[in-house]
């Protein structure tokens, strides 16, 4: 017995490292019932790093260049990643970060959760601000190739509207420090 509305069957049609694909039957809130494909995915924390007081004139962040084969060329992204296991959003951020570029924040806030793509997948994300950045050394996974550098939040914000930032999550997360943080 179900609800009125949800999963009456899952089953699972492939399973690897970064998702499972589901196709389900469900149940409709008008009371029909239809199969529906579904991306399971842990997740993931966004970093937006602030080089400099984050409520300053044209703050610094750190952006990340990344070669994504889904995309066959390289983005500019904020860094992110999925969480390992038992790891929280928090923690994943603070690790994401330093792995990515070097850098330990001893501020982490976080600002927003949402879904990706709530159509196929149940992906979602956590965006955090980090302040109080220090260097220390990279930890690549072995399947990244990034490269950081900074640039002034008037820049990055430039590099959205050109369509030179093209990563939604990127682009979300500068938007909203933009409009709600800085």
């Amino acid at each position: 017995m179900t609800d009125a509305t949800g999963t009456i069957s899952s089953r699972s049609i492939y399973t690897g490292r970064v998702v499972t694909l589901n196709v389900d039957q469900v149940r409709f809130p008008d009371g029909r019932v239809g199969e529906q494909e579904i991306i399971r995915h842990t997740g993931a924390s966004v970093v937006v790093p602030f080089l400099s007081d984050p409520h300053g004139d044209d703050p610094q962040v750190l952006l990340i260049r990344q070669y994504r084969y889904a995309t066959n060329g390289e983005l500019y992204e904020l860094p992110a990643g999925r969480p390992n296991a038992g790891e929280t959003p928090a923690e994943c951020a603070a690790r994401e970060l330093r792995e990515e570029t070097g850098c330990v924040a001893t501020h982490l806030e976080q600002l927003l959760s949402a879904y990706t793509t709530p159509g196929f997948t149940d992906e979602r994300l956590h965006l955090f601000a980090a302040h109080g950045i220090t260097r220390t050394e990279t930890e690549f996974d072995e399947d990244e190739y990034v490269e950081a550098f900074p640039v002034a939040m008037s820049k990055a914000l430039e590099m959205v509207r050109t369509g030179e930032i093209v990563d939604m999550k990127t682009m979300l997360g500068l938007m909203y420090v933009a409009g709600y943080y800085c």
